[in-house]
């Protein structure tokens, strides 16, 4: 795995199939550095759906239990999320390289993967709404396994589960709350 966030000791790590995630974040990463609280993990790269800190704590690391999760081993490209971290501001993130990325053959692809990432921008901006989140939900069914590549799934699947684990941060945002603040530099300084 090539871990990054904020754990003591980031970088690649070859483990045994199968270890424990809990073993694998405490043993092999040190835990969160400094006082951080950990809030949700990739396990195999942006394109995987995010696990929840509780559901992170309860996979091993192989491809049986990451799939009755809902998730994937993937890449193995692993982010650990701090608690601090705006989870919209980070999806917006990654909607917007999977926008970038797109090639433009495949409709679904190239509107799809623009139109999420111009409502999490509305959100972001404090200018979306409640229809706008069921109209993520809407673009998302028209883009998952109707492409010739990947990567509209790709996007798909991050977006779906952001939405499905974090809606109440989605939610403030459309009630109004500030997200902006601190944890807003997260998605900024780990960003690649």
């Amino acid at each position: 795995f090539s871990v990054s966030g904020p754990v003591r000791n980031p970088g690649v790590h070859e483990i045994p199939l199968g270890l424990p995630f809990k073993e694998f974040f405490h043993d092999w990463l040190g835990g969160m550095a400094d006082g951080e609280k950990l809030k949700a993990v990739i396990v195999g790269g942006s394109s995987v759906p995010v696990l929840t800190a509780d559901e992170a704590m309860g996979i091993d690391l192989d491809y049986e239990s990451c799939g009755a999760a809902g998730t994937m081993l993937g890449s193995g490209g692993m982010i650990i999320i701090p608690e601090r971290c705006d989870m919209v501001e980070l999806i917006q993130v990654l909607m917007h390289f999977y926008w970038d990325e797109s090639c433009g053959q495949c409709t679904p692809c190239r509107e799809g993967t623009g139109w999420l990432h111009k409502l999490v921008r509305k959100l972001r901006r404090g200018e979306g709404t409640a229809e706008d989140l069921a109209l993520i939900e809407k673009v998302c069914e028209g883009m998952a396994g109707l492409t010739i590549c990947p990567l509209s799934d790709a996007a798909v699947m991050p977006m779906r589960s952001f939405l499905q684990k974090f809606r109440s941060e989605f939610e403030a945002l459309v009630a109004g709350e500030d997200q902006d603040g601190p944890q807003s530099r997260w998605a900024r300084e780990y960003r690649s």
